[in-house]
Order: C-alpha cells, then sequence, then structure tokens
C-alpha cells in the first residue's frame, strides 16, 4: 500500500481543523474589548465581556492541541520524505 496519499490527507485534515479553529476563535474574539470597566454603571458591558473570555478560554485548549496536531503530521511527512531519499541513494 502507498502511504503517500494517506499522510497528505491526514496532512492537509489536520491544517483545515487548525484553520477552522482559528477562524472561530478569531470570531468570537471579534468583539472583545481592550479595555477595563471600572464605572458600576458598565456592569453590562463587563459581563459580555466576561462571557466572551469564557468562550476563548474554552477555545484556547483545543487550538493548542490542533497545532500540535500539525506540528506532528508534518514532522511525519519530513521523515517520510528525508528517509525516502536516504533509500534512494544508498
Amino acid at each position: 500500500m502507498n502511504w503517500v496519499p494517506v499522510i497528505w490527507s491526514v496532512w492537509v485534515a489536520t491544517i483545515v481543523l487548525m484553520a477552522v479553529i482559528s477562524l472561530y476563535a478569531s470570531r468570537l474574539a471579534k468583539n472583545e474589548e481592550d479595555q477595563l470597566f471600572l464605572a458600576d454603571s458598565s456592569s453590562h458591558e463587563r459581563t459580555e465581556q466576561a462571557a466572551i473570555a469564557g468562550r476563548l478560554e474554552k477555545v484556547q485548549p483545543l487550538k493548542k492541541v490542533s497545532l500540535w496536531l500539525v506540528g506532528a503530521a508534518t514532522l511525519i511527512v519530513v521523515v517520510y520524505y528525508v528517509f525516502d531519499v536516504i533509500h534512494q541513494f544508498s
């Protein structure tokens, strides 16, 4: 069995997964503010920003896992081709 299409398919799938998770996280963070709400009258904004931050905290582990999966898949592709080159020249 030829492993090259399988290796490339897994690599592309991990890239797509990482892209989807990153786009979702950036979509969530779009409405996040970079300011502090010190006044008591801004409790609604503070609650809204806390909810956004909570959702982003849930996505962060998924982003890290997808990044590690892409790294591992890339390493597998590189190692396969390095061994292929070594095998061809030996």
